[in-house]
């Protein structure tokens, strides 16, 4: 599993300052000629221990093992644990000076550790690592540098692994989401209770009558056996329907914002509202484009679907190259036929860029229940914030509104098409888009 060798020698800082000393020594004794002998009978002394040190510790080839695991996946920005068990295969006291060489992406230094091992000793360390950037990490070598007890020469264990682990979404809002669904309560999550317009027809449950209830719901028979109390039919959402989540992954996704780009939040956003359309018992799907169509996972409700997700997306990057709408409505018309939901997450800058794309939005809306969902420019706005106090800042804070209003007016454009739209900071997006799938889903207009 692990290749081990020796590399070049290596001297410590007591073997140099040891040897300083006999120089230093011969010196004074190139002035004092009586000290000559007993200098050299130092140097003979050092040396014959610096050769009994070097034996000590290379007289066995395999004295040390160095084990790393950690999880095959890390979530991104959470602190991830990290352990590496060292064991010592010499019959002698050792000291160890650990050296793990992190993946590359993380900022700093790498994870080093000091300890002492006695005969066949274990000692397990852990570290936390915390990734900022979705994708694959690779972890390098496991440097140990041993010294025996006299400490002069020092033998480097090169422990060579193969080791890489792929930062996923964080999972951690995900989980809220699921224990608020479970116990139908998501308004703590920031998403509002939807009154009903109309039933489906899947029954749920009979109940007393309180004001508001729909008149038309009254179940006669059950009043009538409750003695005059009454009783109306309760009806759950119609289940079952497909939910598509389409990703933008085109250059306007490449926007930073909060140390994150369009495209993480846009992922984040996609993770959760799958997750909550599953446990909603609607099926999700997944769709990735860019000036070519990415990944196209088909809408369901299997166990596997999540995880068919996080694997598609954990190492998604934008492209340089605009984003191709016709070929999205392509696909669409041929591998999704039934009526669905769609999320389309894209951003638009300016309304000629919007309108280049409007008649493919406005095909895609004909055939499917579309929502799309593009962000505020944050920076915009804290321009807009900021007192003028001359011509040039002036100027700017114009143009900053000039666009920040073309942002409304592509929203109102929307609506004239019939299109619903969602225009939010990178920061809310996950809870308005869970709100306005679950007031489309209480309306019952998909």
């Amino acid at each position: 599993m692990y290749k081990r060798w020796i590399k070049p020698l290596f001297f410590s800082k007591k073997f140099y300052r040891f040897f300083i000393g006999l120089i230093c020594l011969f010196i004074v004794a190139y002035m004092l000629p009586f000290l000559f002998v007993p200098v050299k009978l130092l140097l003979t002394s050092f040396a014959f221990l610096a050769v009994i040190d070097f034996f000590m510790i290379y007289w066995k080839n395999d004295i040390l093992q160095a084990v790393r695991t950690s999880a095959s996946r890390f979530n991104n920005g959470e602190d991830n644990p990290v352990t590496i068990q060292l064991t010592s295969k010499i019959n002698q006291p050792i000291t160890v000076n650990l050296i793990d060489e992190i993946p590359l992406e993380f900022p700093g230094m790498n994870f080093q550790a000091a300890m002492r091992l006695e005969p066949g000793e274990s000692k397990q360390f852990t570290y936390l690592l915390r990734p900022v950037l979705r994708g694959e990490y690779r972890f390098y070598d496991i440097n140990c540098f041993v010294r025996s007890r006299l400490g002069l020469v020092i033998r480097r264990v090169k422990v060579a692994t193969d080791h890489t682990v792929k930062v996923y979404p964080s999972l951690k809002d995900i989980r809220k989401y699921e224990l608020q669904v479970h116990s139908d309560n998501l308004t703590d999550a920031g998403s509002r209770k939807m009154r009903k317009i109309g039933h489906s027809l899947e029954f749920e449950q009979i109940q007393d009558y309180v004001t508001g209830d729909d008149i038309r719901s009254i179940n006669w028979k059950a009043t009538a056996r409750k003695g005059g109390q009454l009783m109306v039919n309760r009806f759950t959402d119609e289940r079952s329907q497909q939910v598509y989540c389409i990703i933008d992954k085109g250059r306007v996704m490449k926007m930073p914002f909060d140390g994150m780009t369009l495209l993480d939040y846009a992922i984040n956003a996609t993770i959760i509202l799958s997750r909550v359309a599953l446990l909603k018992q609607d099926k999700a799907g997944l769709i990735t484009f860019s000036e070519e169509i990415g990944q196209f996972i088909p809408a369901d409700r299997k166990a596997g679907q999540m995880a068919r997700m996080l694997d598609s997306l954990y190492n998604s990057t934008t492209k340089f190259l605009e984003t191709d709408f016709e070929k999205l409505y392509a696909l669409l018309k041929t591998k999704v036929p039934q009526r669905s939901l769609i999320v389309l997450f894209t951003n638009f800058e300016s309304m000629s860029g919007m309108q280049r794309q409007l008649p493919y939005i406005r095909r895609i809306a004909r055939n499917h229940m579309l929502l799309l969902v593009f962000f505020e420019n944050t920076g915009l706005s804290s321009i807009t914030e900021r007192s003028s106090h001359d011509i040039e800042s002036l100027y700017i804070r114009t143009i900053a509104e000039k666009f920040i209003y073309e942002k409304k007016q592509i929203v109102k454009e929307l609506q004239q098409h019939g299109i619903l739209s969602i225009l939010c900071q990178p920061a809310n997006l996950t809870i308005d888009t869970v709100n306005k799938y679950l007031e489309i889903k209480a309306r019952q207009i998909v």
